[in-house]
């Protein structure tokens, strides 16, 4: 058995240094230490706990299981010899949680091949017997930190994306269109493609929602935005442009596919129910649609926006409920 008498005792305590690393996640760190030798996990638990984390004891695999299953736990030490159930066993058990947690696994020089083998299972790193206090400061302390910059990260890109959507209907916003649109106008001048832009207006909308009011109106715009994901191809870019106006970048398509698309959305919404769509003068729902494709009908983002919106007004003016490819009238 390995004790504190036997560990290096160069890497004694310094009582200057300051728990930092609890708080470098917002919170307290919680760690659960597993050994079945109560001297090694008293001697971890003073020497992490002066680090500022919070701690939980278990004495054997088995009380580990039912402690992660009970609580949350950022980081497990877990030995690898035990009865009944080993460290192995508790990796594995750590794998099948509904949460992240981190495993490092202790051993002694003997077990280096389980050690290795405990890493293939999913366990992040591993401390060899005997102890060298500075070694266990400096691989947990490296564990918070890997588990705060993969939080920061994915807090980034959650804040990024949701910068990018309207917050009614989920779909990309006006101000992200804009810049999804300019990139695949790059890349279809780069690589001699095309690309097609579908401006979609819902057909008398104010007289909707000065029937039924905003509330409801707004549960059409929610339920519009749905439908016309569901319509759309996985690499379509669907949007909001703002009020009951949407539309949809189709790329790497020719203008006669982009308006077969956009008869296929205007008959899907055409069969789909909206509540209280029963007011519109045809008794349901309907939309106009504007097509324009670039480089065919314009040479920069602007033109594109600019003909794509000229041809939903020809739509519109021409009794609505129809598509219209600039600069060639209604699509029958």
């Amino acid at each position: 058995m390995t004790t504190p008498d036997r560990m290096n005792k160069e890497t004694v305590r310094d009582e200057s240094r300051q728990p930092e690393n609890a708080s470098s996640l917002g919170r307290p760190i919680r760690l659960l230490i597993v050994d079945d030798e109560e001297i090694m996990r008293t001697f971890l638990n003073e020497v992490l706990r002066d680090e500022g984390y919070e701690i939980e004891l278990a004495a054997s695999g088995r009380e580990a299981v039912d402690l992660l299953g009970a609580a949350t736990f950022d980081i497990v030490l877990t030995d690898i010899v035990m009865p009944e159930l080993d460290g192995l066993g508790v990796v594995a058990a750590a794998n099948e949680l509904p949460y992240e947690v981190d495993v490092i696994v202790m051993t002694g020089y003997a077990s280096m091949e389980t050690a290795v083998e405990s890493m293939k299972l999913g366990a992040v790193d591993y401390i060899t017997k005997p102890f060298n206090i500075d070694q266990i400061r400096i691989i947990v302390a490296n564990r918070v930190k890997e588990r705060s910059l993969k939080k920061q990260a994915a807090e980034g890109e959650f804040y990024k994306e949701l910068s990018r959507r309207d917050g009614l209907t989920d779909l990309y916003n006006h101000r992200f269109l804009h810049q999804l649109l300019e990139t695949e106008i790059s890349r279809a001048e780069r690589y001699n493609r095309s690309v097609s832009l579908l401006m979609i207006d819902i057909d008398n909308f104010k007289r909707f929602n000065d029937t039924h009011g905003h509330p409801v109106g707004d549960k059409v715009l929610k339920q519009m935005g749905h439908t016309l994901r569901r319509v759309s191809r996985k690499c379509d870019y669907v949007a909001r442009y703002g009020g009951e106006e949407f539309a949809i970048i189709v790329p790497e398509v020719s203008t006669g596919a982009a308006a077969r698309m956009a008869e296929r959305v205007c008959a899907m919404v055409d069969e789909t129910e909206f509540e209280g769509e029963e007011v519109m003068p045809l008794g349901r729902l309907t939309i106009s649609i504007g097509v324009a494709t670039f480089p065919a009908h314009a040479s920069s983002k602007g033109e594109l926006i600019e003909h794509a919106d000229q041809a939903l007004y020809k739509a519109k003016a021409a009794g609505r409920n129809q598509v219209v490819v600039y600069g060639a009238g209604r699509v029958n």
